[in-house]
């Protein structure tokens, strides 16, 4: 049985994936301030790229998450930046949340 040829920019590779997320990570560490090592980096950048897809999907008519996360490319990146950057504020935000002293 032969696998299904996947069409082009339906889905992103795992390396894909790692690159586009240490990008927006190291971008939004860079903004934020937030020195993160590289595994956590990358994650935090994947995490944002999900929430930026999801994000831009629903605020841009005509675009979905799949369209907006295709690859390794501008889009993508600036996409995943953003997300991660909204995941890095809200994290921040929650952080200082529970430290406030009672």
């Amino acid at each position: 049985m032969t696998p299904e040829p996947r069409s082009e920019g339906s889905s992103m590779s795992i390396i894909a994936w790692l690159v586009v997320g240490g990008i927006a990570g190291w971008v939004a560490n860079m903004v934020l301030g937030t020195p993160n090592g590289l595994i956590r980096t990358v994650i935090f950048g994947i995490v944002g790229a999900v929430v930026g897809g999801a994000i831009g999907g629903l605020l841009l008519p005509g675009a979905d998450s799949a369209t907006l996360i295709s690859g390794i490319n501008i889009t993508s990146i600036i996409v995943a930046i953003i997300g991660a950057l909204i995941v890095g504020g809200f994290g921040a935000w929650w952080s200082k949340r529970g430290a406030t002293p009672v």
